[in-house]
Formats: C-alpha cells, sequence, structure tokens
C-alpha cells in the first residue's frame, strides 16, 4: 500500500525508475544527500547564537557576556564547508558513476534496437536522446536532491528557530512562505512543452552538423552553402525563441518570490517592534528571529532554480525510460536453438514483406536457394532485391510466409548463431575509425596473423598494404575517408574472409567502382565465393551470367529464374531485354569513346584504357 502511494507522486515515482541504476552506488549517493542535513541544519545556530550576544553584549552592555560566541559560529562554519566540500566530491562521484550507467544502459538498447527502428531516426534524434539526455537526468537528479535537501533543512532548521523565539511572528512567516512556493507547483506544466520543442530543436542542429561534416564534397559540389546555412540559422533563431518563450514563462517566478519574501520581512519588521515595546520578546529574540527569517528565505528564492532543473533532469528521465519501453521487433524466442552448421539449403516459402502497412514490397516470394549455389537478383531498381537478402539475416521479420534454412524457421534460431553463418559485402562497405588491421579483424577478433596474411593476400590488398609506411597499422579515418572505393571495399573483402561463413551475400558489391578498381575488387570476390553459398545483387549483369541460377524479381515478385543461357532463350523476356538493353548501351559507350578519338593516333596510356573501357 505505501509503495503504491509513493509511486502516485510524481517526484518520488521518478526517482524510484532510477533506483536500478542508483542501488550500485546507493551508500555513497545516500551519503551526499544526507550530508545536506547537517550542512543546512547548521544554518540555524548562527541565528541561534545572535540571540544571547543581543541580549547580553549590545542591550545590557554585559562585558562578561561569553566571549567564545564569535569562535563557535566560525567553528560551525568550518564545519559546514567541510560538510559542503564532502558532499560536492560524493555527489560528483555518484553522479558520474549513475551517468555512466544510464548511459551504457541505453547503448545497450541502442545496439539492440532493428533496423526499422534506424529507418525512423535521423542522427540527432540519437545524439541527444541516447547520449545528452542520460546526462541531463543524472547529473542533476543527485544533485539537486542533495540541494533539495540542504534547503529543506535549511528551512526546517531555522523554522524552529523562529518558532522557538516568536511563535506569533513564526506564523506570519509561515503564510508568507506558502505564498512564495505556490508558483513552484506549475513549473512543471509550464515548461514541459517548451522542454520537449527545444529537444527537437537540439536533435535538428545535431543533423545540421552532421550533414555538413558528412556531405561536405556535395555541399561544395552544388554550391548549398547559402542552402545549409539558412537551414541552420532557422533552427538556432527558433531555439532562441523558445529559450525567451521560456523566460517569459517562469521568470516572474523569481520576482514574485522576491515581492513575497520583502512583504513577509516588512510585516515582521513591524510586527516584531510592536511586541518589542510591548516586552511580549528581547530584541535578542527579534534579532535571532530576523537573521533565521533572513537566512531562510535566501534558500526559498533560490529554491526556483533548483525546482526548474529537476523538472529538466525529470523530463530528461521520463524520455530515458520512453526509450527502454521499445520493444525490437526483431527478437529471440526464448527457446530458441543454435545454428551450428549450414548442411542443405535456404528455402523462401511464400514470403511477404512490407516496411509500411498495407504497403506491399515482396509478395508470396518461394526461392530455393542449394548450399554452394550462386544465386544472382536482378532487375529494376526497387523491386524487392535488398530487401531479400536484409530478410535473411533477419534485419527485418518477415510478414507472412517464411524463411528456413536446413528446414527449420530462422526465427527459431538465436540471432548471433544465425548471422555468424553469414558474410555480407555491401555496396557502401562501413568502415571504423581505427587501423586497417582493427576493420579487418572484426571479421573474427581471434584470427591468427596466419589467417590474417591470408585474407590480406585474398583480397588483393598485399601491393597496397606494403606500400603504406606503417602497413596495417595504417590510420585509415572516421568510416575509411582516407581509403579509395576500391580500397575500402577489399578491406571489407577481406574481412568477410576471416570471418568464412558459409553463406556470402554481395550486394552491389562493385557497382560503385571505375572499371580497374572492379576488376580488381571482382577477383577477389571470386576467391571470397570458393565453397560457399552466395547471393549477389548487381546491375551490371556481365558479373554475373556465370552465377547457377538468377533471379529476376519486380515489384516484389520472381517472375523468372533459371539460367544465363535458360532465361535468354524465353522470347521477350525481361532479363533477355534488360540484359541486351544494358550490352547495347555498353556498345553504344564504346563506340562513342572511339569516334572521340584519332584513328591515325597511336594508342597508348589514358587513350589506350578508354577504349578498352
Amino acid at each position: 500500500m505505501l509503495l503504491k502511494l509513493l509511486k502516485k507522486n510524481y517526484f518520488i515515482a521518478t526517482y524510484l525508475k532510477m533506483w536500478p541504476f542508483v542501488k550500485p552506488i546507493w551508500f555513497v549517493s545516500l551519503i551526499s544527500v544526507l550530508i545536506g542535513i547537517p550542512i543546512g541544519a547548521l544554518d540555524a545556530t548562527i541565528a541561534l547564537f545572535l540571540k544571547p550576544y543581543t541580549d547580553l553584549v549590545i542591550v545590557s552592555n554585559n562585558a562578561q557576556a561569553p566571549w567564545y560566541l564569535p569562535f563557535l559560529i566560525v567553528g560551525f562554519t568550518i564545519v559546514q564547508g567541510l560538510l559542503i566540500y564532502a558532499s560536492a566530491y560524493l555527489s560528483a562521484y555518484a553522479g558520474g558513476r549513475l551517468t555512466n550507467s544510464v548511459r551504457e544502459a541505453l547503448y545497450d538498447k541502442l545496439i539492440q534496437l532493428d533496423s526499422a527502428y534506424y529507418d525512423k531516426q535521423n542522427s540527432g534524434v540519437i545524439l541527444v536522446r541516447f547520449s545528452g539526455d542520460a546526462g541531463t537526468a543524472s547529473a542533476g537528479l543527485l544533485g539537486n536532491a542533495k540541494n533539495l535537501v540542504t534547503r529543506v533543512c535549511s528551512t526546517l532548521a531555522l523554522l524552529c528557530v523562529l518558532i522557538y523565539t516568536s511563535w506569533k511572528l513564526a506564523l506570519i512567516a509561515v503564510v508568507i512562505l506558502g505564498i512564495t512556493v505556490a508558483p513552484l507547483t506549475m513549473v512543471r506544466r509550464l515548461l514541459k512543452k517548451i522542454v520537449e520543442r527545444t529537444i527537437v530543436i537540439s536533435q535538428q542542429l545535431n543533423v545540421n552538423y552532421n550533414e555538413t561534416y558528412a556531405g561536405n564534397k556535395t555541399i561544395r559540389a552544388y554550391n548549398l552553402q547559402e542552402n545549409q546555412r539558412q537551414s541552420f540559422i532557422k533552427h538556432v533563431e527558433e531555439g532562441f525563441q523558445l529559450g525567451l518563450k521560456s523566460v517569459r514563462r517562469t521568470a516572474w517566478i523569481s520576482p514574485f518570490m522576491h515581492f513575497s519574501v520583502s512583504v513577509g520581512v516588512s510585516l515582521t519588521i513591524a510586527y516584531g517592534s510592536w511586541l518589542i515595546v510591548h516586552n511580549e520578546m528581547t530584541a535578542g529574540d527579534f534579532v535571532a528571529f530576523l537573521a533565521a527569517l533572513l537566512m531562510m528565505y535566501t534558500p526559498i528564492k533560490s529554491l526556483g532554480s533548483t525546482i526548474t532543473h529537476m523538472q529538466g533532469s525529470f523530463l530528461a528521465i521520463e524520455r530515458i525510460f520512453e526509450i527502454f519501453a521499445i520493444e525490437p521487433a526483431i527478437k529471440e524466442k526464448e527457446d530458441c536453438k543454435e545454428l551450428v552448421e549450414f548442411k542443405d539449403k535456404i528455402c523462401f516459402n511464400n514470403v511477404d514483406f512490407e516496411y509500411k502497412e498495407n504497403i506491399p514490397v515482396l509478395r508470396k516470394l518461394n526461392l530455393t536457394i542449394e548450399k554452394n549455389q550462386a544465386i544472382a537478383l536482378v532487375g529494376n531498381s526497387g523491386g524487392g532485391k535488398s530487401t531479400i537478402i536484409s530478410l535473411l539475416p533477419r534485419f527485418y521479420d518477415v510478414v507472412g510466409g517464411s524463411i528456413s534454412i536446413d528446414g527449420t524457421d530462422i526465427r527459431d534460431f538465436s540471432i548471433k548463431s544465425l548471422r555468424d553463418q553469414i558474410s555480407i559485402v555491401f555496396q557502401d562497405n562501413f568502415l571504423f575509425n581505427g587501423t586497417i588491421r582493427e576493420n579487418i579483424l572484426f571479421g573474427r577478433k581471434d584470427s591468427t596473423e596466419e589467417e590474417l596474411a591470408y585474407a590480406v593476400k585474398s583480397a588483393y590488398l598485399e601491393d597496397f598494404i606494403a606500400e603504406l609506411p606503417d602497413g596495417l597499422e595504417t590510420e585509415i579515418g572516421e568510416r575509411g575517408t582516407l581509403l579509395s572505393g576500391g580500397q575500402k571495399q577489399r578491406v571489407a573483402i577481406a574481412r568477410a574472409f576471416l570471418r568464412n561463413a558459409p553463406i556470402l551475400i554481395l550486394d552491389e558489391a562493385t557497382s560503385a567502382l571505375d572499371n580497374k578498381s572492379e576488376a580488381i575488387v571482382q577477383q577477389a570476390i571470386e576467391n571470397l565465393m570458393e565453397n560457399k553459398t552466395v547471393i549477389i545483387i548487381a546491375h551490371r549483369l556481365s558479373t554475373i551470367k556465370n552465377a547457377d541460377k538468377i533471379a529476376f524479381i519486380q515489384e516484389g515478385e520472381m517472375i523468372e529464374f533459371g539460367t544465363h543461357e535458360e532465361l535468354m532463350q524465353i522470347p521477350d523476356g525481361f532479363y533477355k531485354n534488360l540484359y541486351q538493353l544494358q550490352f547495347k548501351t555498353q556498345e553504344e559507350a564504346v563506340s562513342d569513346t572511339a569516334s572521340e578519338i584519332d584513328p591515325d593516333a597511336v594508342l597508348t596510356g589514358e587513350a589506350k584504357e578508354k577504349v578498352l573501357a
């Protein structure tokens, strides 16, 4: 029952959500917060000491007043200062640990989310919600809790001094206190929508920065500097306006609190003077009361900013737990099997798939791939070829039908064991910031030097690496920007060699390369394809006509299937028409190139390469 009541309180419920992260550091966190109690309570000692000092020294002019009072005040202040230092250090330690724990959990969530999530989000969302919110939530959680405890304990301790010195004046102070803090209950409602929109703007700004970095060549090539600048300025200006809106909605709270405090002090002075005149309190009582009142109102005036920061932390926590609540579309069964070895065949059985509801991409697709067969998927762009190869490693799950390996639905296997049996070479392979060696070893981290050397040789990287001063230890930059397209592809092929998975997917692996690079990469790919079951997507049909089988995919359906020779025998066949059109285009390109060159000239150097190409 108590737990249910606590969960209904917004502030307490928010802290309870964070308990799994706080638990490993609960003792340090608790001490950092509890130290706020003596820090706040010690504020009352100065006010208490003023009573005997005023009555004995200032009013009675008694030279025998306790000489140690000033030293006690200094001593208590030193103790308070040491406690403040200890609290700050412990809060920084606990807050840092908490931030790291939340970021690690968010990153774990990020890498578990499936491709469909990334399709819908931009880089700004990832940076802000998975990194920025963790810092805002965690750093503010303990720090604000400590500040709140300190201010509350200081207020309670000073309130006790007020009641002790004069309950009549204390009554006025409490009423004014209630009026002063009342607007703080509105802070969350006033700020929530502004904070949410500010987060969106922060995400857009991150996208602006990321696009400027990643697309710098395109921006310069198309003279898009002003276009990007205007987009950036638009978001900056909107952020500025939101900041002003936030100030308009909440800045009045601080002057209102100052006004309330001044009213309370004025009433206290007026009524206190009357009590002194009528001998209902001493001057020492009044001075102690007034000092306690001023010391109590000071943290109250700053309580507004503390509550505002807490609301920022709580809203960040809400966004964090929205992320934790996301359920990945790709899940493992509790009793899933391990795919230890691929033995027989892969079957696509009446497969249906759609990225968006009611917009089919694949329709009743049936395809069987025998072990050690090379199957090529061809067809017009947007037909569903890339979708087919994305379904096999379960980047997405089928909507209808099934995909099986050796008769077992791939959804019955553990995701790791399924993907361990598959190597993929993409058209634009992602390389990580680091060295060539590190990027190749991502294929299999425990590879030996001999295996690494074999992969390098098979991918035709030996000569290139031999020319580098640092060889395999050469840094390649973020996304491999220091390498050419062909070099990046060969590094990716070497990575696939190390993985040595029995199933190989080649997704337009040579389409973005020039003829010379394509020839080298194609040789590396042929090495890679040996003794493997291969699924190839290629627009250049000349690269796949030796495949065991070719499937022509159009609008999500397989409309032709067979060898190159068989498909070329189909009258007015889709594959035949596409192949002849492509071949004719290549012939025309060669003819046009040859006509540009003087037939009497000696074909050397670039001219010879141009004709041969």
